[in-house]
């Protein structure tokens, strides 16, 4: 009889991995992050374990996203008197860390899980992070 191998809590090993964002495709970048986050891409994924890897991103001001989404991609929030609205541009200007955090957040599933997943990722707007002593490795995005 054949039986499913799951992984359990001290057998998963976490790595770190740095993805240089200049370029890349927002929605391509977030995607592969979430899958990496979530650790589908490993042979022992469980789905009811946090099997993942921690990814730092850097360079978020510098992503790319095709069209016209800049103008025309819309972020809402309610403030509990009214509805707030900002356009991609207006957002990478304030804050481009926030742009990846969302579109990521929004990857994963709305669970505890997927809390877990989240706060495995770090955001940086320029080439520099605090996470060297990690020795995270390089990943690289394809476009």
């Amino acid at each position: 009889m054949k039986k499913t191998y799951m992984a359990k809590r001290g057998e998963i090993e976490s790595r770190w991995f740095v993805v240089d964002a200049e370029g890349v495709v927002l929605g391509r970048l977030a995607s592969t992050i979430a899958s990496r986050l979530r650790g589908k891409h490993l042979p022992e994924y469980t789905p009811h374990q946090m099997t993942g890897d921690t990814i730092v991103v850097i360079n978020a001001d510098k992503i790319a996203v095709t069209g016209n989404k800049m103008n025309k991609k819309l972020y809402h929030r309610h403030t509990g008197m009214d509805l707030k609205t900002k356009t991609l541009r207006e957002m990478m200007e304030k804050n481009s860390a926030t742009v990846i955090e969302k579109a990521v957040k929004g990857m994963l599933p709305n669970n505890v899980l997927g809390r877990q997943a989240f706060r495995r990722l770090k955001v940086y707007c320029g080439a520099e992070h605090p996470h060297g002593a990690q020795n995270p490795a390089q990943l690289s995005i394809k476009e």
